[in-house]
């Protein structure tokens, strides 16, 4: 496994690219393929990009918002003290990995934009507490939780066909997630990855002498002398006492708090973005204290989002040329053309993967593939809520090397794509043969 790793990571430094540069590839090659395989012309194909370039611009700003508030939360004394504390349970690297392999899972289970964030904050927590760790591995470790989101309480595909009136409803009916995210095959994926993720990880740790570490200073982010500080002895300006304030911010946490009580208390609320980072933001208020150590901790957390907010627009338009130039509907047609009722779970596993290099989107993939795949589905009699969560296993297990989702943990981290991607394709071989024999069997065997 080591020898693996080493390749696969010597194959990466070399040849992959920055995440923008990849972006780019990908819009050239999105380009070409709707160009030669479709009937969409070039001026077509530019059109279908320009007008779907901004439409993730929402999106966008919810993630550099689960970036910077998620970051502003951990940067806070009582937090920090915590994910010290927890990191403090472990004494060996090996049982570090494992613990934030695990801490992952669990975090991107309850709710993907939760633990991909605190999972890569944890991660930076265990390299300052195990100096000896690999840094680049116990950050893919952290990401490598985020395969099993899509089959947890936060999937975007199981929770919109579990909903009344979703678009493909008079096709396929409203599908409770007893039958999706409960159903016996999701559990045993759920489990296997539980099992096999933190054995592969610790598996390809690298021997002492080339393990890539990072010094302690350096995961402080310049924070150290401002995290637990008070203000000078000197008196202060009427403008440094408001900003000093603890009880400035009490009316608007105290308003916070309330509202996340009775919005929990509606029927069918749940952990959407919008609210988790809300409460991120809330908490992070509370724990700061006043508003300059709170706007100290601002500074340090949007360093990081400068790939997020010009990334996401290019791959918006490379999801506008796949949806409406048909290229996502051919690809998805190919893999129907070779199946039986026996395989055409596995094959749309296949096809969800390639087309997720193309649309990082779950919601996105959906409305590309279930047009096409649902049909297929059901006429050849095979279970609709099995092909919807195929589309969405497959949808998160190339994530493994779409950097599209890594660039919030690479931001946390402070690393290249290119300095996790050897480990993460080790993740992504492995959790394909997992889930793939799972869908495969469980049709045979049905």
């Amino acid at each position: 496994m080591q020898r693996l790793t080493i390749f696969f990571d010597r194959l990466m430094q070399r040849y992959l690219p920055d995440p923008f540069v990849l972006s780019l590839l990908l819009t050239m090659l999105a380009f070409l393929l709707g160009f030669t395989l479709t009937d969409s012309s070039v001026l077509q194909i530019v059109q279908y990009w320009g007008d779907s370039f901004w439409k993730l611009i929402p999106f966008t700003m919810q993630m550099v918002l689960i970036l910077v508030t998620g970051y502003i939360l951990a940067l806070s004394p009582p937090v920090h003290r915590l994910l010290q504390r927890t990191a403090n349970l472990v004494n060996t690297p090996g049982q570090g990995i494992v613990l934030v392999t695990l801490f992952s899972i669990a975090a991107c289970w309850i709710n993907w934009g939760f633990g991909l964030v605190t999972g890569s904050l944890f991660a930076r927590h265990m390299a300052r507490q195990q100096p000896d760790i690999d840094y680049r591995l116990v950050i893919a470790s952290a990401y490598s939780g985020f395969l099993v989101w899509h089959g947890g309480l936060s999937g975007s595909i199981p929770l919109s066909i579990a909903t009344d009136n979703h678009f493909l409803s008079s096709m396929m009916g409203v599908i409770p997630v007893s039958k999706t995210l409960m159903a016996p095959y999701n559990l045993i994926i759920l489990l296997a990855l539980l099992v096999v993720l933190p054995l592969i990880n610790w598996l390809m740790m690298p021997p002492v002498q080339d393990r890539v570490t990072i010094e302690s200073s350096k995961l402080d982010n310049g924070h150290a002398d401002w995290i637990h500080s008070v203000p000078d002895d000197k008196p202060l300006t009427p403008a440094q006492n408001l900003e000093h304030s603890r009880l400035l911010p009490i009316l608007p946490v105290a308003m916070g708090l309330t509202y996340a009580v009775i919005y929990f208390q509606q029927p069918g609320s749940g952990l959407t973005l919008d609210i988790v980072n809300f409460l991120f933001l809330i908490l992070g208020i509370l724990c700061h204290g006043d508003a300059k150590r709170f706007l100290h901790a601002v500074t340090e957390s949007v360093k990081g989002a400068g790939g997020i907010i010009i990334q996401f627009p290019f791959y918006a338009g490379i999801m506008g040329i796949v949806m409406s130039s048909g290229l996502g509907d051919l690809i998805s047609r190919q893999f129907i053309a070779l199946s039986t009722a026996e395989t055409l779970p596995l094959y749309t596993f296949l096809s969800a993967g390639l087309v997720n290099l193309f649309v990082p989107s779950g919601g996105g993939q959906w409305a590309v593939q279930a047009p096409v795949l649902i049909p297929a589905a059901l006429e050849l009699n095979v279970d609709t809520a099995k092909i919807a969560m195929a589309i969405a296993w497959g949808d998160a297990w190339t994530n493994m090397i779409q950097p599209f989702w890594a660039l919030p943990a690479l931001a946390v981290a402070g690393l290249k794509a290119r300095d996790i991607m050897g480990f993460c394709l080790v993740h992504l071989l492995v959790s394909g043969v997992i889930i793939g024999t799972v869908f495969y069997l469980g049709s045979v065997l049905n």
